[in-house]
C-alpha cells in the first residue's frame, strides 16, 4: 500500500503533480472525479482536466459515493482521486453525515493494496469565513485532511507549482 495525499491551495498545481506521480507508475490509471458541472465554467474546468489525461486513464465519476467507487476499482490498480474538497462540498450540501463518511473514506483509502494519490485543498490558511456554512466546511475539510494525512505514507504540500514533502 502506498497512499499519497497532495494538498494545496487553488491553482497550486496539486492535480497536475498528482497526475504526474500516478503516470510514473504503470497504466492503466484509474481517475475518480468528484466534480459536478453545474455551470459553463465548471464544464470548462472538467474538460481541461480530462484533456490532460491521455490513453491509459479510466475515469470514474463519483461526486457522492466514493467508498462504493473505490470498491469498483481493481484493488491493485493505480488510483488518483481528485478531489476530496469537491466531494466534501457535495456531501455537505446533501446533508450527509460527513464525519462518519470522512472516517469511512479515510479507512477505505488506507486499506487499498495499490498506489493511491489523493488531491485535496488546504482551506485553513485564509481568513475565518463570515458565515456558518463556510466555517463548518472549513472545519470539516481540515478534519478530513488530517484523517487522510494520518493514514498516508506520503503527504505533499503544493505551493506555486512546487511540491514540498511534508511526510
Amino acid at each position: 500500500m502506498a497512499l499519497t495525499l497532495v494538498l494545496g491551495g487553488a491553482r497550486s498545481g496539486k492535480s497536475s503533480h498528482a497526475e504526474a506521480l500516478a503516470e510514473g507508475l504503470g497504466a492503466p490509471w484509474h481517475y475518480i472525479a468528484t466534480a459536478q458541472a453545474y455551470d459553463d465554467e465548471m464544464v470548462e474546468r472538467i474538460a481541461l482536466h480530462r484533456s490532460r489525461r491521455g490513453a491509459g486513464w479510466v475515469t470514474h465519476d463519483a461526486p457522492h459515493d466514493l467508498c462504493r467507487t473505490l470498491d469498483e476499482v481493481p484493488a491493485d490498480a493505480v488510483l488518483l482521486l481528485d478531489c476530496l474538497t469537491l466531494w466534501l462540498s457535495n456531501r455537505m450540501l446533501a446533508e450527509a453525515d460527513v464525519a462518519a463518511e470522512s472516517a469511512a473514506l479515510a479507512d477505505r483509502l488506507a486499506r487499498r493494496a495499490g498506489p493511491s494519490f489523493v488531491v485535496s485543498n488546504e482551506v485553513g490558511l485564509g481568513i475565518v469565513p463570515d458565515n456558518a456554512l463556510a466555517r463548518r466546511f472549513r472545519d470539516a475539510q481540515g478534519r478530513l485532511n488530517q484523517m487522510v494525512a494520518a493514514k498516508a505514507d506520503t503527504v505533499i504540500f503544493m505551493v506555486a507549482g512546487l511540491p514540498m514533502k511534508v511526510k
